[in-house]
């Protein structure tokens, strides 16, 4: 593989051949079920081969494509089953590997961000073979100096092109979107975007972010996140995490493997803005591991959503409205934080409808994640003949809630794909400040 294809039209092309790429081989498959073919196995064959040129064209691509990927791959339990099924495993790797660079090119890498002796001077052996690759790097298994093995991440040549291409070709189609939906502004969320992502093609301030976190967590009973041993723009080396990765509990894991997983998993994410006042981003599944001794393993930090006071209280107090259903006061707060824009007209009983859509965990004492609970949950809100479709063409999505707003989403895709039962209500109630525990009406 050579430099990430970084030319807008370039990458533009490859990207609709997607959909033409589909096209094609329906095309084939027409004239071979003319020929006598059954219709069953044409299906398959054509499913199949779908998936494999979406992994391979988004992984060739990575950047910002490959991450539409990844998420596709998070959000796939909202999906209705024949459109997800014969995608999953293949959106699925996304998660945990995409296509490598070649040797040399890595060897050339090192040399040049930790010396032309990296080899002898930083480990006693490394493995040119990468054990996982990812959206803008690509991580090495290695021996550092001191015995430790250690994970060294390498970012693509062309990466930060690659994205800043993605992202604005996301913007123009984003903004086009944006016209026509009166409740959101689309200017200030792409370019908090634009920064965000930009910031994912610094590994020193990934670097930083680790440590952050792995201070704060620091023999941590459930959490174990590796330290960084050194760093520069394109390279990290970081202690190595040995453990089962979450998208293999999701494969095949038992219900109490299920269940472990999912609590460690979501109370990761709730304690972060606590514990570092950083909130890790990055919610797929490749991103976990079970470590053998029980504790949730947390990778890759190039994602952050930077909270100095924490969780915003207006998360717990919205959660305390909704569930007690005073809608007066919920559409203050929305009104308030920017989530309704001023001159959008909806009525607060409205808001309150369409918010109780996504609570019912907290309803709860206990909740069990289920596919099929979030395709139920999606078709709600995205049947154009409820009032729920349409009030969530009024809401607006607040700058700086982007990033607090993609790991809720993503934390539930992925929850619904491990498919565990977890304590939420505690959880949720233990660590989101801002929520009255006597205000809302005990759980079922």
């Amino acid at each position: 593989m050579s430099d990430i294809p970084r030319r807008s039209l370039s990458r533009t092309a490859k990207l609709v051949g997607l959909p033409l790429g589909h096209a094609g081989r329906a095309a084939v498959g027409l004239g071979r079920r003319v020929g006598g073919a059954p219709a069953e196995a044409i299906a398959a064959e054509l499913q199949a081969r779908t998936a494999e040129q979406l992994f391979a064209v988004l992984g060739e691509l990575k950047g910002g494509a490959m991450k539409f990927g990844q998420a596709l791959s998070v959000m796939e339990a909202a999906m209705p089953e024949e459109l997800a099924g014969p995608y999953r495993a293949t959106l699925t790797k996304l998660q945990e590997a995409a296509p490598p660079m070649p040797v040399e090119r890595v060897h050339a890498i090192l040399a040049e961000q930790l010396g032309p002796r990296w080899r002898t001077s930083k480990f006693q052996s490394f493995q040119d073979r990468p054990v996982a690759a990812a959206s803008i790097g690509q991580v090495h298994r290695a021996v550092w100096r001191d015995g430790r093995e250690v994970a060294v991440k390498v970012q693509y040549p062309g990466a930060g092109e690659a994205l800043l291409s993605d992202i604005n070709q996301l913007s123009r189609v984003a903004r086009l979107a944006g016209a026509m939906v009166p409740g959101i502004a689309m200017g200030p969320i792409l370019d908090e975007v634009k920064a965000r992502m930009s910031e994912e093609l610094d590994y020193d301030l990934e670097a930083s972010h680790q440590k952050v976190f792995a201070k704060a967590f620091r023999g941590d009973d459930d959490v174990f996140v590796p330290d960084v041993l050194a760093h520069s723009s394109q390279v990290i080396v970081s202690e190595w995490v040995d453990g089962r990765p979450l998208s293999q509990v999701i494969a095949d894991g038992t219900p109490s493997e299920r269940d472990e997983a999912a609590g460690l998993y979501l109370e990761f994410l709730l304690r972060g803005p606590n514990r570092a006042r950083l909130l890790h981003a990055d919610p797929h599944p490749g991103n976990f591991r079970i470590t053998p001794d029980g504790r949730l393993g947390v990778l890759d930090f190039g994602a952050v959503n930077r909270l100095p006071a924490g969780m915003p209280r207006s998360m717990g107090e919205l959660i305390t409205q909704t569930l007690a259903g005073d809608e007066v006061a919920l559409g203050e707060v929305l009104r308030r934080e920017g989530f309704i824009r001023p001159g959008v007209e909806v009525s607060d009983i409205a808001l309150l409808h369409y918010l109780r859509t996504f609570v019912e965990p907290l309803e709860h004492e206990s909740f069990t994640f289920s596919r099929s609970w979030l395709r139920s949950v999606s078709g709600t809100i995205q049947d154009p003949r409820r009032e729920e479709f349409l009030v969530g063409l009024r809401f607006n999505l607040p700058p700086e809630y982007l990033l607090i707003h993609r790991v809720w989403l993503g934390c539930i895709g992925v929850l619904c794909q491990v498919g565990g039962t977890v304590p939420m209500r505690d959880l949720v109630f233990a660590h989101v400040p801002g929520i009255d525990e006597d205000a809302v009406p005990p759980p079922r």
